[in-house]
């Protein structure tokens, strides 16, 4: 098949490993023996990919990113789906995520959880035994 591409990194179809299972389920003796299913495995370490990109994808992904595809009855459409699904992963994984931002608790916030720590606090002392003084 192709190469994949995501965003400006390409990851050539050699750094990708394809293997081929039967998928079971319903389809009779088609699906009991033809191995129609695929699954799709990518090794982060040992792409060709940057450096700080490898690094972002195994903190977000893991080492190895691995994806199956059996949902048609045809391997070659099994085998797109598969990177389909590779590929809306990587992209995933790539995404810069925003920083973010300090805030500050409302002044109306505070005040909201002080009166409800308050209330907490009235409930349980209202739980104790009435003390011999009162």
């Amino acid at each position: 098949m192709d190469d994949l591409t995501i965003g400006e990194y390409t990851i050539t179809d050699a750094e990708l490993e394809e293997t081929f299972e039967t998928s079971g389920g319903p389809g009779g003796q088609h699906a009991n023996r033809s191995e129609t299913a695929v699954r799709l495995r990518f090794r982060v370490r040992e792409s060709s990919l940057p450096d700080e990109v490898q690094q972002r994808l195994i903190s977000r992904l893991g080492e190895v990113i691995e994806v199956q595809a059996l949902e048609s009855r045809s391997q070659f459409r099994n085998r797109a789906l598969a990177r389909q699904q590779l590929k809306s992963k990587l992209e995933e994984g790539l995404k810069k995520r925003p920083k973010r931002r300090k805030t500050r608790p409302s002044r109306a916030s505070k005040r909201k959880r002080i009166a409800e720590k308050r209330a907490r606090s009235e409930v349980k002392r209202l739980r104790q035994k009435p003390s011999v003084d009162d």
